[in-house]
C-alpha cells in the first residue's frame, strides 16, 4: 500500500518573492512536486473546464475520433499511449485531448475543436483557461529563476518563453475496466518532458509519486487533492537546465475504480530554445551531466517513445 506524501504549499500571490523562491527551491530539490495556491485561475472557471472535460469525453467514440490526434493536437483513445515503454501493459487506460498554442500559426492553425453545435462555448472556455494557466505558469517560472539565483526574467531572455511550446491536456480515466487479471495503469510510470506541469483534478485520487527513481523496488506515495490548488511538478528539461539539482520525479496514475478527470498544462520552452546546464548549477567539481539539446528535438524524441512513431 502506498504511503501519503506531504507536499509544500506555494502561494503565488505572496509579496515576499525571496521567501517564496526559497520555498520553491527546497520543494524542487526535495521532491520536484508542490501545491500552488492563489494562482489567479478562478474557481468558477475551474468548474466550467472540468464540466467541459466531462462533456467532451461523454461524446460517442465516433464523434471523438473525428478529432483524432494530429501534430500533437486532438483526441487519443484508450490504450493509444504508453508512458512507460518497459511496462507489459497494453497501453495506458486513459483517453485525452490535446490543445496546443493559441498563437503560433507558423505552420497553419493546428488545434482541433468539437463543433459548436455539439458543445456550445466549449472552445472559448478552454481557450480562456489555457490563457489563465499560461499566465500563472509564466509568473511561477520567474520565481523558479530567482530560486536558481538568476534574474527573474532569465527564461524570457534566453527565449524559452518567447512563444512557449505549451499544451493543455484534458484527461479522462475510466472507472472499472474489468481487467483485474492484467497489469493496468491509468498513466504508467513516467516523468514529464518539459519545464513545469500545472495539474488540476476533480479530487478523485490515483496520482502517486516515486521520489527515488533509481532505487529498486520503487516506493510510491499518494498525492492528495487540495481544493483550488494546482499540483505542480518539475519536468525533464528543467532537470537538465539545473544539472539534476531540481528533480523531474517519476509519477503515475493508478486505477481507483472511479472515473477521474483532470487537466494537465505543460509549460514547455520554445522549440528552438537550447537547454543547457545553467552556470549557477555547475562547477569544476560538479560538471554538467547532460549535453545541450534543442528543446524541440528533445520533445520529438520523447513523443516517439510514447506513441511508438
Amino acid at each position: 500500500m502506498a504511503g501519503s506524501l506531504q507536499l509544500p504549499i506555494i502561494d503565488l500571490a505572496s509579496s515576499d518573492c525571496i521567501s517564496t523562491s526559497s520555498s520553491i527551491r527546497q520543494a524542487c530539490m526535495n521532491c520536484g512536486f508542490f501545491y500552488l495556491t492563489n494562482h489567479g485561475v478562478e474557481g468558477d472557471l475551474l468548474c466550467e473546464v472540468l464540466e467541459g472535460n466531462k462533456k467532451f469525453f461523454e461524446l460517442p467514440l465516433e464523434e471523438k475520433m473525428k478529432l483524432a490526434r494530429k501534430e500533437n493536437r486532438g483526441y487519443t483513445p484508450l490504450y493509444a499511449e504508453n508512458l512507460d515503454p518497459s511496462s507489459s501493459a497494453k497501453g495506458d487506460s486513459k483517453e485525452s485531448f490535446y490543445i496546443g498554442s493559441l498563437e503560433d500559426t507558423t505552420n497553419g492553425y493546428l488545434n482541433q475543436w468539437p463543433p459548436d453545435e455539439i458543445l456550445p462555448c466549449w472552445r472559448s472556455t478552454m481557450e480562456n483557461y489555457y490563457k489563465k494557466v499560461l499566465e500563472a505558469g509564466k509568473r511561477l517560472i520567474s520565481l523558479v529563476a530567482l530560486a536558481l539565483d538568476l534574474e527573474e526574467n532569465f527564461f524570457y531572455d534566453i527565449g524559452a518563453l518567447n512563444q512557449p511550446n505549451s499544451f493543455l491536456r484534458l484527461l479522462h480515466y475510466p472507472g472499472d475496466l474489468g481487467l483485474a487479471d492484467e497489469e493496468t495503469y491509468g498513466a504508467s510510470a513516467h516523468s514529464d518532458y518539459g519545464m513545469i506541469t500545472l495539474l488540476a483534478t476533480d479530487g478523485v485520487g490515483g496520482l502517486q509519486v516515486c521520489r527515488e527513481k533509481a532505487k529498486e523496488p520503487r516506493v510510491w506515495e499518494d498525492v492528495h487533492y487540495v481544493p483550488g490548488a494546482f499540483i505542480v511538478n518539475i519536468g525533464d528539461m528543467m532537470e537538465r537546465w539545473t544539472n539534476g539539482l531540481f528533480r523531474s520525479t517519476l509519477h503515475r496514475v493508478m486505477p481507483t475504480g472511479q472515473m477521474r478527470y483532470s487537466m494537465a498544462f505543460f509549460l514547455d520552452p520554445n522549440p528552438d530554445c537550447v537547454v543547457e546546464c545553467l552556470k549557477t548549477c555547475c562547477s569544476e567539481s560538479y560538471p554538467p551531466r547532460f549535453p545541450p539539446i534543442r528543446s524541440g528535438d528533445y520533445m520529438e524524441e520523447r513523443f516517439k517513445l510514447t506513441y511508438g512513431s
